[in-house]
Protein backbone atom coordinates (compact mmCIF):
# COMPACT_ATOMS: atom_id res chain seq x y z
CA UNK A 1 0.00 0.00 0.00
CA UNK A 2 1.89 3.71 -1.12
CA UNK A 3 1.36 5.94 2.17
CA UNK A 4 2.98 8.68 -0.02
CA UNK A 5 4.93 8.98 -3.03
CA UNK A 6 7.89 6.40 -2.84
CA UNK A 7 6.85 5.30 0.74
CA UNK A 8 5.11 1.81 0.36
CA UNK A 9 3.70 -0.54 3.48
CA UNK A 10 3.95 -4.12 3.20
CA UNK A 11 1.63 -6.00 5.34
CA UNK A 12 2.61 -9.28 6.90
CA UNK A 13 0.85 -11.23 9.41
CA UNK A 14 3.47 -11.02 11.67
CA UNK A 15 5.94 -8.03 11.57
CA UNK A 16 5.72 -5.33 8.42
CA UNK A 17 7.76 -4.06 6.17
CA UNK A 18 8.10 -0.82 4.39
CA UNK A 19 9.57 0.20 1.41
CA UNK A 20 10.98 3.75 0.38
CA UNK A 21 11.95 3.78 -2.92
CA UNK A 22 14.65 6.51 -4.50
CA UNK A 23 15.61 7.11 -7.83
CA UNK A 24 18.77 5.79 -7.14
CA UNK A 25 18.19 2.84 -5.11
CA UNK A 26 15.67 1.25 -2.46
CA UNK A 27 15.68 0.88 1.04
CA UNK A 28 13.83 -1.81 3.34
CA UNK A 29 13.19 -1.29 6.56
CA UNK A 30 12.67 -4.43 8.48
CA UNK A 31 12.01 -7.78 7.00
CA UNK A 32 9.48 -9.76 8.97
CA UNK A 33 10.06 -13.19 9.68
CA UNK A 34 12.29 -15.72 8.27
CA UNK A 35 11.13 -16.81 4.68
CA UNK A 36 9.04 -13.75 3.93
CA UNK A 37 11.84 -12.49 1.33
CA UNK A 38 9.97 -13.84 -1.64
CA UNK A 39 7.10 -11.95 -0.89
CA UNK A 40 8.97 -8.69 -0.57
CA UNK A 41 10.39 -9.35 -4.06
CA UNK A 42 6.86 -9.55 -5.36
CA UNK A 43 5.57 -6.44 -4.05
CA UNK A 44 9.14 -4.56 -5.55
CA UNK A 45 8.57 -5.94 -8.51
CA UNK A 46 5.27 -5.00 -8.72
CA UNK A 47 6.34 -1.31 -8.18
CA UNK A 48 8.54 -2.25 -11.56
CA UNK A 49 11.53 -1.76 -10.25
CA UNK A 50 14.01 -4.96 -9.38
CA UNK A 51 15.00 -6.59 -5.95
CA UNK A 52 18.90 -5.90 -7.00
CA UNK A 53 17.83 -2.61 -6.53
CA UNK A 54 18.13 -2.62 -2.63
CA UNK A 55 20.80 -0.60 -1.21
CA UNK A 56 20.53 -0.93 2.42
CA UNK A 57 18.11 -2.83 4.97
CA UNK A 58 17.55 -1.13 8.13
CA UNK A 59 16.62 -3.08 10.84
CA UNK A 60 14.62 -1.58 14.02
CA UNK A 61 15.85 -4.08 16.38
CA UNK A 62 17.22 -7.78 16.58
CA UNK A 63 13.79 -9.89 17.10
CA UNK A 64 13.11 -12.57 14.48
CA UNK A 65 10.15 -10.45 12.88
CA UNK A 66 11.92 -7.59 11.82
CA UNK A 67 15.31 -9.20 11.46
CA UNK A 68 14.62 -12.97 9.97
CA UNK A 69 14.89 -11.95 6.49
CA UNK A 70 17.74 -9.83 6.26
CA UNK A 71 20.47 -11.53 4.62
CA UNK A 72 17.95 -12.93 1.93
CA UNK A 73 17.24 -9.24 1.02
CA UNK A 74 20.61 -7.91 1.02
CA UNK A 75 21.72 -10.91 -0.86
CA UNK A 76 19.80 -9.85 -4.03
CA UNK A 77 22.15 -6.80 -5.03
CA UNK A 78 24.88 -4.75 -3.11
CA UNK A 79 22.56 -3.98 -0.02
CA UNK A 80 24.25 -3.10 3.54
CA UNK A 81 22.78 -4.52 6.66
CA UNK A 82 22.16 -1.22 9.00
CA UNK A 83 21.44 -1.84 12.65
CA UNK A 84 21.98 -0.50 16.16
CA UNK A 85 25.35 -1.31 17.67
CA UNK A 86 23.98 -2.44 20.71
CA UNK A 87 21.52 -4.86 19.07
CA UNK A 88 24.65 -5.98 17.13
CA UNK A 89 25.76 -9.08 19.19
CA UNK A 90 22.35 -10.58 18.75
CA UNK A 91 22.04 -9.85 15.07
CA UNK A 92 25.43 -11.54 14.55
CA UNK A 93 24.45 -15.01 16.46
CA UNK A 94 27.63 -14.06 19.56
CA UNK A 95 24.94 -13.65 22.63
CA UNK A 96 20.98 -13.97 23.29
CA UNK A 97 19.05 -10.99 23.54
CA UNK A 98 17.47 -10.21 26.88
CA UNK A 99 13.90 -11.64 27.05
CA UNK A 100 10.65 -9.33 27.77
CA UNK A 101 9.88 -8.24 31.17
CA UNK A 102 6.33 -8.78 31.07
CA UNK A 103 3.57 -7.34 32.97
CA UNK A 104 0.74 -9.19 34.75
CA UNK A 105 -1.64 -7.93 31.80
CA UNK A 106 1.08 -8.96 29.16
CA UNK A 107 1.00 -13.01 29.69
CA UNK A 108 -1.79 -14.03 28.45
CA UNK A 109 -1.09 -11.78 25.10
CA UNK A 110 2.46 -12.66 25.02
CA UNK A 111 1.46 -16.77 24.86
CA UNK A 112 -1.31 -15.62 22.82
CA UNK A 113 0.88 -14.36 20.26
CA UNK A 114 3.16 -17.31 20.65
CA UNK A 115 0.48 -19.11 19.98
CA UNK A 116 0.10 -17.60 16.49
CA UNK A 117 3.46 -17.78 15.26
CA UNK A 118 4.25 -20.35 12.80
CA UNK A 119 4.43 -23.99 14.33
CA UNK A 120 8.60 -24.68 12.90
CA UNK A 121 9.66 -21.54 11.61
CA UNK A 122 12.86 -21.22 9.77
CA UNK A 123 15.98 -19.82 11.89
CA UNK A 124 17.03 -16.41 11.43
CA UNK A 125 20.32 -16.73 9.70
CA UNK A 126 23.33 -14.87 11.75
CA UNK A 127 23.75 -11.77 9.99
CA UNK A 128 26.79 -9.69 8.93
CA UNK A 129 26.15 -5.87 9.96
CA UNK A 130 27.57 -3.21 7.52
CA UNK A 131 26.48 -0.56 9.33
CA UNK A 132 26.43 -0.51 13.19
CA UNK A 133 24.26 2.65 14.42
CA UNK A 134 24.29 4.86 16.80
CA UNK A 135 21.85 7.70 18.36
CA UNK A 136 22.10 11.08 15.27
CA UNK A 137 22.87 8.69 12.44
CA UNK A 138 21.77 10.14 8.88
CA UNK A 139 21.39 7.30 6.42
CA UNK A 140 21.47 8.13 2.64
CA UNK A 141 17.99 7.95 1.56
CA UNK A 142 14.78 10.08 1.60
CA UNK A 143 16.55 13.37 1.68
CA UNK A 144 18.16 11.99 5.04
CA UNK A 145 17.26 9.51 7.40
CA UNK A 146 18.01 10.12 10.79
CA UNK A 147 18.21 7.42 13.65
CA UNK A 148 16.82 8.02 17.12
CA UNK A 149 17.49 5.80 19.67
CA UNK A 150 14.18 4.19 21.42
CA UNK A 151 15.97 1.69 23.97
CA UNK A 152 14.02 -0.42 25.80
CA UNK A 153 12.05 -3.05 23.98
CA UNK A 154 15.87 -3.87 22.93
CA UNK A 155 18.78 -2.67 23.81
CA UNK A 156 19.54 -1.16 20.39
CA UNK A 157 15.89 -0.33 19.19
CA UNK A 158 15.77 2.48 16.79
CA UNK A 159 13.46 4.74 15.04
CA UNK A 160 14.11 6.05 11.91
CA UNK A 161 13.20 9.65 11.05
CA UNK A 162 12.47 11.45 7.47
CA UNK A 163 12.65 15.38 8.56
CA UNK A 164 12.09 16.04 5.04
CA UNK A 165 8.63 13.88 4.53
CA UNK A 166 7.37 13.79 8.12
CA UNK A 167 7.57 9.97 8.40
CA UNK A 168 9.06 7.85 11.33
CA UNK A 169 9.38 4.47 11.57
CA UNK A 170 8.88 3.23 14.95
CA UNK A 171 9.73 -0.64 14.79
CA UNK A 172 8.06 -1.53 18.34
CA UNK A 173 8.60 1.20 20.30
CA UNK A 174 5.01 2.06 19.28
CA UNK A 175 2.22 -0.15 17.41
CA UNK A 176 -1.39 0.27 16.52
CA UNK A 177 -4.04 -1.61 18.51
CA UNK A 178 -6.56 -3.49 16.13
CA UNK A 179 -8.97 -0.98 16.89
CA UNK A 180 -6.29 1.36 15.57
CA UNK A 181 -5.55 3.07 18.60
CA UNK A 182 -1.61 4.00 19.10
CA UNK A 183 -0.29 2.09 22.23
CA UNK A 184 3.14 2.27 23.46
CA UNK A 185 4.65 -1.37 22.12
CA UNK A 186 4.48 -4.36 24.29
CA UNK A 187 7.13 -7.01 25.46
CA UNK A 188 9.83 -4.74 26.58
CA UNK A 189 12.75 -6.03 27.81
CA UNK A 190 13.42 -2.70 30.10
CA UNK A 191 9.67 -1.37 30.69
CA UNK A 192 10.69 2.00 32.32
CA UNK A 193 13.47 2.57 29.54
CA UNK A 194 10.68 1.83 27.01
CA UNK A 195 8.43 4.24 28.66
CA UNK A 196 10.62 6.71 28.17
CA UNK A 197 12.02 6.10 24.58
CA UNK A 198 8.23 6.85 23.74
CA UNK A 199 8.32 9.55 25.07
CA UNK A 200 11.24 10.85 22.87
CA UNK A 201 9.37 9.28 20.06
CA UNK A 202 6.47 11.49 20.82
CA UNK A 203 8.72 14.72 20.43
CA UNK A 204 9.66 14.03 17.14
CA UNK A 205 7.69 16.32 14.45
CA UNK A 206 5.99 13.28 12.14
CA UNK A 207 2.29 13.36 9.97
CA UNK A 208 3.11 9.54 9.18
CA UNK A 209 4.00 6.73 11.62
CA UNK A 210 4.91 3.42 10.36
CA UNK A 211 4.85 0.72 13.16
CA UNK A 212 5.83 -3.12 12.96
CA UNK A 213 2.59 -4.32 14.33
CA UNK A 214 -0.73 -2.67 13.20
CA UNK A 215 -1.22 -0.18 10.99
CA UNK A 216 0.48 3.23 10.18
CA UNK A 217 -1.08 6.46 11.54
CA UNK A 218 -1.36 8.68 8.14
CA UNK A 219 -2.68 12.50 9.47
CA UNK A 220 -1.04 14.06 12.66
CA UNK A 221 1.28 11.44 14.15
CA UNK A 222 2.66 13.61 16.36
CA UNK A 223 -0.77 14.31 18.17
CA UNK A 224 -1.66 10.88 18.43
CA UNK A 225 1.83 9.78 19.80
CA UNK A 226 1.93 12.79 22.25
CA UNK A 227 -1.59 11.96 23.62
CA UNK A 228 -0.03 8.01 24.45
CA UNK A 229 2.86 10.09 26.05
CA UNK A 230 1.15 12.16 28.26
CA UNK A 231 -0.64 8.81 30.06
CA UNK A 232 2.88 7.35 30.63
CA UNK A 233 4.99 7.72 33.81
CA UNK A 234 7.55 10.35 33.82
CA UNK A 235 11.05 9.22 32.48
Amino acid sequence: MELIPNLYHLRFPVGHVYLWCDRDGLTVIDTSLPGSAPQISDAIRTLKRHPAEVRRVVLTHFHPDHAGSAAEVAAWGKAAICAHRSDAPFLRGESQGPPPDLADWERPLFEQVRANMPADPPPTPPLHLDVELVEGDVLDFAGGARIVEVTGHTPGSIAIHLPQHGVVFTGDAAAAGPDGHVMQGVFNADRARAASSFQKLALLDADIACFGHGEPVVGDASRALSEVAAHLAAP
